[in-house]
C-alpha cells in the first residue's frame, strides 16, 4: 500500500494534468498570437531587418529561463533545506529542465541572429553571451549530479544548494551588458524601453507565451515525478514482498 505521501503525489498529479490540459488551447492561440506580432504586426528594424524578428523569442525564451524557472530553482532549494519536504525538491529539479531548454533556446537563438549582424555565429569574449553559456554549463552539471547521485537526504540537499549557489549566475547575466564592454545592444533598462510601441507590444506577447509555456510544461513534468515516485514505491514493496 502506498505511503500517504505518495497518495497526496499521485492525487496532486492528477490535478497537474487537468491544469495543463486546460492550458493548451490557451498555449496555442498566445503563440500563433506571437507569431502574428513577431512577424505581421511589429515593425522592420531600420538597421537589422527582418533578422531583429528572433528578438521576441530570443529575450522571451532567455526572461523565462532566468526569472522564472532558475528562479524557481533558487526558491524551492531554499524551502527544501527549511523544510525538508522531498516535493520542494520535485518543483526545483521540474524547473531546472524547463529552464536548461529554454536557455538552450536563447543560445540557438542568438547564434543565427548573430551570424548576419556581427559577422560570426559566435563572438567568443562577448560578456552576455559568455555569461550565458557559463549559466547553461551550470544548470548543465546540475541535472547530472541529479542523474548520478544515489536516490535520498543527501542527494536532495546536495542539489538545493547548488540551485542556490547556480542563481548566482542569473544577476551576472543580467549586468553583464551594463559594467562591462561589449556588443550586445542594451534595448531594455529599468526606466525604459528603447523599442517602438508595436516592438513592445510583440516583445509581451512572446513573453506571455513562453510563460504559459512555462506553465504547461512545469505541470506535466512535476506531475511525472510525482507519478515515478509513486510507482517506485510500489515496485520497492512487490519487491519485498508486501503487494
Amino acid at each position: 500500500m502506498l505511503s500517504e505521501i505518495n497518495q497526496r503525489n499521485l492525487l496532486l498529479a492528477r490535478r497537474l494534468l487537468k491544469i495543463s490540459s486546460w492550458l493548451t488551447a490557451p498555449l496555442y492561440v498566445l503563440f500563433v498570437a506571437a507569431l502574428y506580432m513577431a512577424f505581421i504586426y511589429a515593425p522592420t528594424e531600420r538597421v537589422m531587418g527582418q533578422v531583429q524578428r528572433i528578438f521576441y523569442f530570443h529575450v522571451g525564451a532567455a526572461w523565462n529561463a532566468m526569472y522564472v524557472c532558475f528562479a524557481l530553482v533558487f526558491l524551492s532549494g531554499v524551502i527544501y533545506l527549511a523544510r525538508r519536504k522531498r516535493i520542494w525538491d520535485h518543483v526545483a529539479a521540474s524547473a531546472a529542465e524547463i529552464g536548461l531548454a529554454f536557455t538552450t533556446i536563447t543560445l540557438l537563438t542568438g547564434i543565427f541572429w548573430a551570424r548576419p549582424i556581427w559577422g560570426t555565429w559566435w563572438p567568443w569574449g562577448d560578456p552576455r553571451v559568455t555569461s550565458v553559456l557559463a549559466m547553461w554549463l551550470v544548470y548543465v552539471s546540475y541535472m547530472v549530479f541529479r542523474a548520478n547521485l544515489d536516490e535520498g537526504e543527501k542527494k536532495y540537499k546536495f542539489c538545493a544548494v547548488f540551485g542556490i549557489i547556480g542563481f548566482i549566475n542569473v544577476p551576472i547575466v543580467t549586468i553583464s551588458i551594463r559594467i562591462w564592454r561589449t556588443i550586445h545592444p542594451v534595448v531594455i533598462t529599468m526606466d525604459e524601453m528603447k523599442l517602438e510601441s508595436e516592438m513592445v507590444a510583440a516583445l509581451m506577447v512572446a513573453l506571455g507565451a513562453y510563460t504559459l509555456l512555462f506553465a504547461f510544461l512545469f505541470c506535466l513534468r512535476l506531475a511525472m515525478r510525482l507519478q515515478a515516485g509513486a510507482t517506485r514505491e510500489m515496485l520497492q514493496e512487490a519487491a519485498q514482498g508486501r503487494v
